[in-house]
């Protein structure tokens, strides 16, 4: 078979975003899956907003908002009383956008539709048996022969043969040894707009509306002991929970049994493989935040991968990549499997929290705030990481590392467009107006010609901002010396030290 200069394995959320990254920057790529054909079960249930603005600076969001249901109030029950009714989806100053409860299939979907236009579609039944590394490339072993590549990005989920054949652990610890999960059609006493938990001791039922007449996910923990099917288990708690009788389920759609593990990979990359989403990374699904981890992953990694294979950065650039998004699933498997401790109520202790303390907190405004800015992962910042600006550095606006919201700009023809609309074509360098043909010169200098957009910014800020592809503040300044300074420091070092631009990154 010819070599290919990228191979992504698993055409999950992950890899199906890796692969629109790097097609649209201009790199071959591949992408294999050992299933005949896409997953039609719906898995995770939807996008945070920063899983969202993934998409949408991929070009893949569509339809996607309108085709989702919209949530506004978690109802819990703790011991048949409604004790809590949190409001989330509310913008805020941060949160602008909500989150969207959908089908994992429907994102997969809009994914595959964005690689199809842009020239790929996904190889399926094309599974990976074994993978080994040469000093240039990677060599895989499918049913049919080999493939050579490049580089290999194992997207394979947590059983990842990749992650396997490259030696890399991941190490954890199961923390639920079987949840139950199915998705029905069924006539229930519940708010379209809300989602509804039921707490008791150590059990839980949650019921989420999905899209779809009388749709709903059902999820609970098996009952210590039981062998009973999820329908059994589930049906049973709707009785005794929500009362609702058992002919009040119409269809079952699909159920599922799994067990819940906290897993981080000991690395994101053995030479010429990587690693992104579940094969680096699996956690509680409290919380909702696998699916958005992993596109975050796939975003990240791109446009770096991107720039090395393009040979205009050196290979430690991609250090970066885990430098940057290991972290983030440290914290995220941290938070998860906290919170699944505290709602299962796994110790005593636990449950008198969650039952006296934490559920009537979800009434207060300030704490439904900041517990819906968190979860969106709008609050996530790079700035402590080797492309950053540090966390000792202050000033107004975003600093590098720091995500740049969406907003308003111009192009240079005087049409009217967004930041993250311009995204998907590479970088944006933001220019006051009549400044930055300079800071142009040299952005495309070193990035390429075809992948920096210059916009002015509508807000008359007077500093030149460069956006990297995902949405993050790779440098601002007035001096196109210290933007080739920066850009120097990014592709040469792979971040290395700040100081030559620390004068330029600390004023307002």
């Amino acid at each position: 078979m010819p070599s290919t200069t990228v191979v992504v394995t698993g055409a999950g959320p992950t890899g199906l975003a890796l692969a629109c990254g790097l097609q649209a920057a201009g790199v071959a790529v591949r992408v294999l899956d050992k299933a005949p054909g896409p997953v039609m079960t719906s898995r995770a249930l939807g996008l945070q907003p920063r899983g969202a603005e993934v998409l949408d600076r991929l070009g893949a969001l569509g339809d996607l908002p309108e085709r989702s249901v919209p949530i506004a109030h978690v109802l819990t029950y703790v011991d048949g009383r409604p004790l809590a009714r949190l409001s989330v989806g509310q913008p805020t100053k941060l949160v602008t956008r909500p989150g969207l409860l959908m089908s994992q299939s429907e994102v997969e979907a809009r994914l595959r539709d964005r690689l199809a236009a842009l020239g790929v579609e996904v190889e399926w039944g094309r599974e990976v048996l074994d993978v080994r590394q040469e000093v240039d490339q990677v060599v895989l072993r499918l049913g049919d022969g080999e493939q050579r590549a490049a580089w290999l990005v194992g997207c394979d989920g947590a059983h990842s043969r990749v992650r396997k054949a490259a030696g890399i652990d991941f190490p954890g610890f199961p923390v639920v040894e079987r949840f139950l999960l199915a998705d029905v059609t069924a006539r229930l006493p519940i708010p379209r707009d809300s989602v509804a938990v039921w707490l008791r001791g150590d059990t839980m039922l949650g019921v989420f509306p999905l899209p779809g007449e009388d749709v709903w996910r059902l999820m609970a923990p098996a009952p210590a002991g039981s062998e009973a099917g999820p329908m059994t288990v589930l049906t049973e708690l709707l009785q005794k929970e929500a009362g609702v009788p058992v002919g009040a389920v119409c269809e079952v759609l699909w159920t599922s049994t799994f067990r819940i593990h906290r897993r981080l990979a000991s690395s994101y990359r053995a030479g010429r493989i990587l690693l992104a989403g579940d094969a680096a990374h699996i956690h509680s699904p409290f919380g909702g935040q696998g699916m958005n981890t992993g596109l975050g992953d796939a975003e990240n990694l791109a446009w770096k991968l991107a720039l090395v294979v393009a040979g205009r950065s050196e290979g430690g650039l991609l250090d970066s990549y885990e430098a940057e998004r290991r972290p983030v699933a440290r914290e995220v498997l941290a938070s998860t499997s906290a919170m699944t401790g505290m709602v299962l109520g796994q110790a005593a202790l636990a449950r008198t929290l969650r039952d006296r303390v934490f559920v009537p907190l979800l009434n207060r405004p300030s704490v439904q705030r900041r517990l819906w800015e968190k979860s969106s992962q709008l609050t996530l910042t790079y700035r402590s990481g080797p492309l950053g600006a540090g966390h000792h550095l202050r000033g107004s606006g975003p600093l590098p590392g720091d995500r740049v919201p969406d907003r308003s700009c111009t192009r240079q023809d005087g049409t009217s467009t967004r930041l993250y609309a311009e995204l998907r074509t590479g970088w944006a360098l933001l220019t006051p107006a009549g400044v930055g043909a300079d800071h142009e010169v040299v952005a495309r200098r070193r990035l390429g010609a075809d992948r920096v957009t210059t916009l002015t910014a509508l807000e008359g800020r007077q500093r030149v901002m460069l956006v990297r592809p995902d949405g993050h503040l790779a440098w601002h300044g007035t001096s196109p010396e210290a933007l080739g300074r920066a850009l120097e420091r990014i592709l040469v070092n792979g971040g290395g030290s700040r100081h030559n631009d620390r004068p330029e990154a600390t004023g307002p």
